[in-house]
């Protein structure tokens, strides 16, 4: 089975899908709808970028259109809030006038609508644990008939400090449901868990989840401190595509996107401090190439879903190799050709090479031309330009 006209879905989702450009089945989506739909529970593993979210939403769309009802049918849990409205979003593209919206139970935003759309009865809930959990205390959220339950991103939501909420959660859901597991690894936590919740599974598990996708080129650039910033501009010059960048702090990504905003890069940036209004508007800026430059913390390694990434550069490198996997995986995504650049300073060498030993990988090692006469003319202007730079309080530059 390759394509999406193979599977044994109503007319209506096939016309969806067919005019939303969804024609190749990717592996986890051959193997893991037709167990789904078949009310099987699924434990899928995978890389991230292999399109999981399509694998649970359509079988929770032909649940929805077969049985009809007032109460809460469906619900998906997930880790972050973008990575929710994303989930959201592509429901909303497939989902047709006679199908149910979707309740978006999310924190950082005013809860007024979710509780109105929580009691107008509707039939599919997307929510991030956290919120959920509060609303279910409040008695604003009645789970007793939900049929499918879907833990997306299962490891990185035990990784957030979840655990608790998404027990108590569980504890108000019947027994008798479906259970669809989708997660990036299947660490000792997450084993637990689903062993738990889970009655017979199917599992499914495609590749190595600890290594970067083949469609991702792996790149080491080493530095001394002074030259990082020098790197990063002639990297970016370099790039014709829309480029990600992490940083490791939250003070890190702001003053970075600010430096890059005075190169005249169009940048924005997403890390914990900012509001959900400002997430929202960096990331649909991104994702709609108003923004050539977006730079982030961890909060979006796995919680952006862009398929139009052509680079990734790590600023800082992660704290754990597993980071680094969800940091190369927004690039190189859906088939399509990805690169991934690390810059290491000092000590960092020495853990950039426990990440490779770990991952069991070889990263390359590369050189950008130092030679300020061979770079462009706005880049040595914006070079010498960026002196005047500002600390932040409590910082201090190198």
């Amino acid at each position: 089975m390759t394509t999406f006209t193979e599977l044994p879905l109503s007319a209506a989702l096939q016309q969806k899908l067919a005019a939303a450009q969804f024609l190749t089945l990717t592996p986890i989506q051959a193997r893991g709808i037709v167990p789904a739909l078949e009310g099987k529970d699924v434990i899928g593993t995978a890389q991230t970028g292999t399109g999981k979210t399509l694998a649970f939403l359509i079988p929770i769309i032909e649940m929805l259109r077969a049985e009809p009802s007032k109460n809460v049918s469906a619900l998906v849990l997930l880790p972050t809030r973008e990575l929710a409205m994303q989930v959201h979003e592509q429901y909303e593209q497939l989902r047709d006038k006679k199908m149910p919206k979707a309740a978006l139970v999310i924190g950082g935003v005013s809860e007024k609508a979710q509780i109105q759309s929580l009691r107008s009865g509707c039939e599919f809930v997307i929510a991030t644990p956290g919120r959920l959990q509060d609303f279910i205390t409040r008695k604003f959220a009645d789970l007793r008939h939900v049929k499918i339950l879907v833990l997306d991103e299962a490891d990185r939501m035990l990784d957030m400090g979840f655990l608790p909420s998404i027990r108590r959660i569980l504890q108000v859901l019947p027994q008798r449901r479906q259970t669809l597991c989708y997660s990036a690894t299947m660490e000792q936590s997450v084993a637990s868990l689903v062993n738990d919740y889970t009655r017979e599974p199917v599992r499914i598990a495609l590749g190595s989840t600890l290594k970067p996708a083949e469609s991702v080129r792996l790149e080491a650039y080493e530095v001394r401190p002074s030259e990082k910033l020098d790197v990063l501009r002639q990297l970016l010059y370099e790039e014709k595509g829309q480029t990600l960048i992490f940083t490791r702090t939250k003070r890190g990504s702001q003053r970075l996107a600010k430096e890059l905003e005075r190169d005249g890069f169009n940048a924005a940036m997403i890390h914990g401090d900012r509001t959900q209004s400002q997430r929202n508007a960096a990331l649909s800026g991104f994702q709609e190439g108003r923004y050539q430059v977006l730079v982030a913390t961890d909060i979006a390694s796995r919680g952006l879903h862009c398929d139009d990434v052509a680079h990734v550069i790590n600023y800082d490198l992660p704290k754990m190799a597993e980071d680094f996997i969800h940091r190369v995986g927004r690039t190189g995504r859906a088939g399509s050709q990805g690169r991934a650049s690390t810059l290491v300073t000092g000590v960092e060498v020495l853990d950039l090479r426990n990440i490779e030993r770990t991952l069991k990988l070889r990263i390359e090692r590369k050189q950008v031309n130092s030679s300020a006469s061979e770079r462009p003319k706005r880049f040595v202007e914006n070079t010498l330009a960026s002196r005047t730079l500002t600390a932040l309080p409590g910082e201090v530059f190198v």
